[in-house]
């Protein structure tokens, strides 16, 4: 199918797409990548390091407020299993809500622009 970025979702969304099967959620997981509302964050980066803020402030995953950046970084460089399933918990979860929140604007009828606010952020590089 070729579309796994949040952002691609949503544009595919837009176009009448209601189904996707992707692997990116986990795969960009297990290589310390994780995908917020705010952007893509990679975990390995040395920025991280010292960053004791909650994994996603904005998450509603059950690891999102329980564990930080630097945790996870440490998790990541260290190759730690742990660091990898937590990623992906939250990865799963973010994907979720993507389109829990796709489903409400489009009911609401404010999807475009909805999409059109949330589409640069969640393709920052954080």
């Amino acid at each position: 199918m070729g579309v796994g970025a949040p952002a691609n979702i949503l544009e595919n969304i837009a176009l009448g797409v209601d189904m996707f099967d992707r692997v990116m959620p986990t795969r960009n997981a297990r290589n310390g990548q994780i995908f917020t509302s705010e952007g893509i964050i990679n975990l390995r980066n040395a920025k991280w390091r010292d960053d004791f803020s909650p994994l996603d402030p904005q998450g509603d995953a059950s690891v999102d407020q329980r564990y930080t950046k630097a945790y996870m970084r440490h998790l990541f460089m260290a190759d730690e299993a742990l660091g990898k399933q937590i990623a992906s918990i939250h990865n799963l979860r973010f994907y979720l809500w993507l389109v829990e929140e796709a489903r409400k604007h489009i009911v609401a009828g404010d999807f475009a622009a909805w999409k059109n606010t949330l589409v640069p952020r969640l393709q920052n590089r954080l």
